[in-house]
Formats: structure tokens, C-alpha cells, sequence
């Protein structure tokens, strides 16, 4: 039969007929088990109609009863009591009745040794198999693969569209139907893992898309070994999905993500580069209260996309809870992108002063948001929005313009202006256009970059070891670009890592400045800070000074730049220029102070500092 091309099914009903009729009271099944893990009767002619109804399209695992369970470990599975065995557990009513008391399943593999399809007896006494029924079943299984084989050749290109071609795992259809077939019956039986391949658009723009592919494949061949015996389906470009049903795997969510990320993080080689390739993950076991199996995936990916906005690289398992912190991101996300479009993003300004002669230095530029009731809303009300690239990207390049087309004005007006900061996200850094970027919104005003001052907070600066957002740091600074790194003390960052990611300018977080008592550990750490900074070469700027006597203890232990409310709270455009031009007049009455200049760039470039613009003893502007 299976010579002449017999159909598979018929060529199958057959066996197990011939079998019954060498042992009686017995019967027999063939199942065939497809790629993605489901089980589909072939033949069970002796079997309650119902069992084979109740098993076709159901996905494989450690309690799916003796052929299920034979097909998830890949090895024989032998129930002498199917009313006691829990792999029957939802099964057993259905095969009770008609007899059956114990079963034995074989696992059929394919010439690759991987598991195709199974053949089982089911008796009805319990018992196991005797010889003589081991013998006719490995003759069985034997004609079974062939058939089986055969059957795959020809269903072949119709499977391919069920596999992702590239790396050879299911593909999104086949994830979908997997998951519609696994039962939501019992909590934490099975769970959900969501896999997202980091910076991949990165690594394709910079090495060329054979890279990017063979990164692809060698990741997919990663997670299928961390994961084994459980399935891995490619689920998007750069996006996998997990279906854990091993007992131990789902009980130890974070310990087999740990593997899995462990497994995925070796370097590797990709189109003749050396790549080390990165992934965040989130997951969500089938809990109470989940009737579809729909929900655990959407949770799963609730889980991915708090993982990949916090921090890239590790595991986030969904909590109750989890969504509606998303829910409120978004949220933001959303407004801010409706504001960029409506053009109600505005950049206020905050002057940086020296701390003995009340001069300003410079002027840090600040994202405000306008409510279309026309209230201004602080950056720290909308900072989740920069969790999102597309917004993040959109946001810095707003500032970008409005700060530059404000620095024409004031140098156009005769303003003493020397130099702006602009806070740049980690986005920013993931873009590959970042400088470029810089260069065409000052390019367009004709503003040359020894007036502008990139800042970074600590937690971008070297957040999860990132070499990317280090690299683009060492690229700005040789194009002559002065970084200043922001909320100092508070971060991933340390001293150590100022050697090989150099910054010009450091500010220190205003907790610090709060502290400030005489004698304290804050300013113990501050003037030691100082210390070292002076020997790299590198400006301080304490942050947040409210009072004459943080401003003062800070003029003594040697800081001689800061920015807070006792000088100025963040203004308008308008208002920062008359700032500079009030107290801009001792320059002009020649009573010029000391300069304080910024160390020199990488590269020959005038410094941002160039001389000091002077102002008021006092405050120069009220909260």
C-alpha cells in the first residue's frame, strides 16, 4: 500500500486492523505528530470515536496521555492504569467505558530522529506489553515512518506555509493554532514565553542583512536547545514564542529564561562578523481565572513590552497589575505623539551659573508639554514617552529644532550667548543618525556645534553595560561634541568607567546638593568627586541648588558651576533671553571675571566657553 501511494490515513487503518487480528484483545492507534507539536489521528479503528476527536489537533506535553506524552519526551510510555495514571487525567473518561485499563505508545522518528508520529496498543487488562507485541510494534513503527516520510514529501509545500523558512521553526500560523489547542482546564500546566531578539535592525544596518539572518538562525537554534523538549515558534521578525509544558520549566519561569538568555548571549559569528547577540524575554504561566489560552499570550507580551521599556536584556514575569502601568504608558506615549503632531512641544531654558560671581555660563534646554488648555506640563510628568523609540526619536528632534531656531534668534539680537545643552535619550543612541542628526537642525540655522552640549543621564551612560550607547558617545566627541552626564550618583555609572568612555561635563544629581550640611557625607563626596574630576579634566556642575547655603559650602569646597531655582527656574524662550541681556552688562562695562573654560574636544574646536556672560549677586530670576 504504501509502495503504490496509497493515502496515508487508509494505508494506516489498515496496519492496525492486521495487528488486532494477530492480537485479540487488543487495539490499535497511529497518530501523526506535525512540527509544531500538535497530535492528529491517522487511524484508531477499535477506539471510542469521540477519543480520537477529543486528541486530533491537541498540542503534546508530559500529561497528554501515553501517545501525547510518548511524542513530548521522544521515548516508549507505558500506563498499566489508565484510571489512575495523571497523564489520562482528560482523557480517561472517554476510554474507561470501552475497556481500555492500560496502554503502551512508541514514539515514530523520522530519518532525522525527530518525532513524526506514534503507534500505541491499548489493552484491556493491566498489564504491559509481551514480547511477541514488542516485536509486531517495531515492525510497526518501521512501516509507519516510511509511510510517514513518504506522506511528508508529499505534503511538503503546502507545509511551508506553516514554517518560517529562514530559521526552520513554526512560523506565526502554526503558534496560532498550537496555542488555540492547548487546555486552559488547570493552572500552571503549561506557560508562555515571549522572546525578543534585541537591536536587530541595528546589526543589519551596520553589517548587511546576510548578518542579520544568520543572527537570526543562530538564535532560533539557541532557544530550541535551551527550551527542549517544549516548542519554539518564530513569531514575527525579530520576535519568538515559547511554549513551556516540561513540569520543571514551568515551575522555574526565572530560571529557564536565565537559561534561555544565557543560551542566546554567547558571541557568535554572522556574515564574518562577531556578534554577541542580545534578548529580553517576558512570560506568563496559565493561571486561575484564564478560560483561553489567548490571555496568557496577551499577558506574555504585556510582560515583554514592561521588559523591553525598563530594561533590555533580562526577564519580566507578568503580575495582575502589569497592564494597567502599561495601560497609563501608553496612555502617555499617545499624548505626547499627538502633541509633537500639533506642535505643543516647547523648549524651556535654565540658566547654569558660576557659583562666585553669579555669571551665566550656559543654558540647559528643557522638553515642555502644552495641554491644548494651554498649561505647561513638566518632562518628569511625560518621561515614559521616551520609552517609546518612535516618540523618543520624534521628541529629541523637536527640542533639536526649537533649540536651534532659538539660538539663531538670540545670536541674531546681539545676545551673549555661548552655549545649550540638549537631552539626548537612549533611543537616540540605537539610531544610528544621532550626529547626523545634530548637524542638519543646527546646519539649518547655520549654528556651529561648539554652541551645543549633549546631555545624558547616568542610566543611559552605560545602563546594562550598553558597548552601543558607549560607542556612539565616543563617535559624537570626536566630531568635536562636548557630553555632559546627567543625575551623576544616581545610576549604573561608576569612576572607573569615566576612563573609557570619557565625558567633559558631570552633573551631580541635586540629592547630593539637598544633603549639603557641613561636614557630611554628601559634601565629603562631592569635594572628593571634584578632585578626580579636575585630574581627568572634567567640569562640574552641581544640580538643584535652592539656598544661599548650598551654594555657598559648594563655592568653598571648590564647585564652580551649578544651576537651580535660587538663580532661575526653567523659562520661556523669550524670558531666557532677557535673562542674558540683563545680565549680560558687566561684560560690556568691561568688568569681565575669570574665564572658565571647558576642557578641549578630541579633535581642534574653539571651546563652548569661550568667556563668561556676568550677572546679579542674587538670583536672577524667582521660582
Amino acid at each position: 500500500m504504501i509502495a503504490t501511494g496509497k493515502s496515508l490515513d487508509v494505508t494506516a487503518k489498515k496496519l492496525c486492523l492486521e495487528i488486532e487480528l494477530l492480537l485479540p484483545d487488543v487495539a490499535c492507534s497511529v497518530l501523526r505528530v506535525e512540527r509544531n507539536g500538535q497530535l492528529y489521528p491517522l487511524a484508531a479503528p477499535s477506539l471510542p470515536e469521540i477519543f480520537s476527536e477529543l486528541v486530533n489537533g491537541i498540542m503534546i506535553g508530559p500529561n497528554v496521555g501515553s501517545c501525547g506524552s510518548a511524542a513530548y519526551h521522544g521515548e516508549p510510555v507505558a500506563v498499566t492504569d489508565i484510571a489512575t495514571d495523571p497523564r489520562w487525567t482528560l482523557f480517561k473518561e472517554h476510554i474507561l467505558p470501552a475497556g481500555f485499563k492500560a496502554c503502551w505508545s512508541v514514539p515514530i522518528c523520522n530519518a532525522e530522529g525527530e518525532v513524526c508520529g506514534t503507534f500505541a496498543l491499548y489493552f484491556k487488562q493491566n498489564r504491559i506489553q509481551d514480547a511477541l507485541e514488542q516485536e509486531l510494534v517495531n515492525a510497526c513503527i518501521h512501516l509507519c515512518a516510511i509511510a510517514l516520510e513518504q506522506h511528508e514529501r508529499v505534503l511538503e509545500r503546502e507545509r511551508q506555509a506553516s514554517i518560517d523558512a529562514l530559521t526552520g521553526l513554526p512560523n506565526r500560523a502554526s503558534f496560532d493554532a498550537a496555542l488555540g489547542r492547548l487546555s486552559c482546564d488547570e493552572a500552571g500546566t503549561w506557560a508562555l514565553m515571549v522572546v525578543d531578539l534585541d537591536n536587530l535592525k541595528t546589526i543589519n544596518d551596520t553589517f548587511g542583512h546576510q548578518a542579520g539572518d544568520d543572527l537570526l538562525q543562530s538564535v532560533a537554534k539557541r532557544i530550541r536547545t535551551a527550551v527542549l523538549p517544549d516548542h519554539v515558534f518564530r513569531v514575527g521578525g525579530d520576535e519568538f514564542a515559547v511554549i513551556l509544558q516540561e513540569t520543571g520549566a514551568v515551575a522555574d519561569l526565572d530560571g529557564t529564561a536565565s537559561r534561555i538568555l544565557e543560551t542566546v548571549g554567547t558571541v557568535t559569528s554572522c556574515g564574518g562578523h562577531i556578534i554577541q547577540p542580545r534578548a529580553t524575554i517576558g512570560g506568563a504561566a496559565l493561571s486561575p481565572g484564564d478560560r483561553e489560552a489567548e490571555t496568557v499570550h496577551r499577558h506574555a507580551d504585556f510582560a515583554l513590552y514592561h521588559a523591553k521599556e525598563t530594561g533590555r536584556g533580562g526577564f519580566v514575569r507578568y503580575w495582575p497589575g502589569i497592564g494597567t502601568a502599561i495601560k497609563k504608558r501608553i496612555e502617555v506615549i499617545q499624548d505626547v505623539d499627538t502633541a509633537l503632531g500639533e506642535g505643543r512641544i516647547e523648549a524651556y531654558y535654565q540658566p547654569v551659573v558660576r557659583l562666585d560671581t553669579r555669571e551665566i555660563v550656559g543654558l540647559e534646554s528643557l522638553c515642555r508639554l502644552r495641554t491644548p488648555e494651554g498649561n505647561i506640563v513638566a518632562a518628569g510628568a511625560f518621561h515614559q514617552a521616551t520609552t517609546d523609540v518612535n516618540v523618543a526619536a520624534k521628541l529629541t528632534q523637536a527640542m533639536l529644532d526649537l533649540v536651534a531656531a532659538d539660538a539663531r534668534s538670540w545670536l541674531d539680537r546681539g545676545v551673549p550667548f555661548k552655549h545649550v545643552s540638549v537631552n539626548i535619550s537612549s533611543a537616540d543612541f540605537h539610531s544610528g543618525t544621532l550626529y547626523d542628526r545634530i548637524k542638519a537642525a543646527f546646519g539649518r540655522h547655520n549654528i556651529p556645534l561648539k554652541h551645543v552640549i549633549l546631555e545624558v543621564t547616568e542610566s543611559v551612560y552605560l545602563g546594562q553595560n550598553d558597548e552601543i550607547v558607549a560607542e556612539e558617545i565616543r563617535s559624537l566627541r570626536s566630531h568635536g561634541l562636548r557630553i555632559a552626564l546627567d543625575d551623576f550618583g544616581t545610576g549604573f555609572a561608576s569612576l572607573t568607567h569615566l576612563l573609557t568612555v570619557p565625558v567633559d561635563i558631570i552633573k551631580i544629581d541635586r540629592s547630593f546638593v539637598k544633603q549639603l550640611q557641613r561636614d557630611d557625607r554628601s559634601s565629603a563626596i562631592i569635594e572628593g568627586l571634584l578632585g578626580i574630576a579636575q585630574k581627568l579634566g572634567i567640569r562640574v556642575i552641581a544640580e538643584g541648588i535652592e539656598t544661599e547655603s548650598q551654594a555657598g559650602q559648594l563655592d568653598e569646597i571648590g564647585c564652580q558651576l551649578g544651576q537651580g531655582y535660587l538663580y532661575s527656574a526653567a523659562v520661556p524662550p523669550e524670558a531666557a533671553r532677557k535673562l542674558l541681556l540683563d545680565h549680560g552688562q558687566g561684560d560690556r562695562l568691561g568688568q569681565r571675571a575669570p574665564i572658565i573654560a571647558f576642557p578641549e574636544p578630541p579633535i581642534t574646536e574653539q571651546t563652548i566657553l569661550e568667556e563668561a556672560v556676568p550677572v546679579r549677586k542674587r538670583g536672577v530670576a524667582g521660582r
